[in-house]
């Protein structure tokens, strides 16, 4: 990736600092990332994304609401059901950066660097 720091505000003084700490403190909850994950192929209603994550249908649904707010997730009604998805893909990336960040703390190496060497 060799975007132009400056074209996509990723300057030491950018203005989207403060709000990018937001977006971390918004995935800074393990309910929120496996929601995230489990959303990362496809729509769900909230009680799949409740047996998934191992959490009530309602407190998914209080994380859904909030994560809805931050522009993360948008629904989209489907008869009596509403589907959740992920607005774009960056919280996806995020989530899986910070899973291969935390694979690189347990030492050794990582399970998605062994992926790249069977590509190469």
């Amino acid at each position: 990736m060799n975007a132009d720091n400056s074209a996509c505000s990723l300057g030491v003084d950018s203005h989207y600092v403060e709000l990018a700490v937001e977006v971390f403190a918004m995935l800074a909850d393990a309910t929120r990332v496996r929601i995230i994950l489990a959303l990362r192929d496809g729509e769900m209603a909230v009680g799949a994304l409740a047996d998934l994550v191992g959490k009530s249908p309602a407190a998914v649904s209080q994380h859904l609401a909030k994560m809805r707010l931050a522009r993360m997730v948008s629904t989209r009604q489907d008869g009596t059901k509403v589907m959740y998805r992920l607005e774009n893909q960056h919280a996806r990336q995020l989530v899986a950066d910070a899973i291969f960040q935390a694979e690189h703390a347990l030492g050794g190496t990582p399970t998605h660097h062994h992926a790249e060497e069977a590509r190469a």
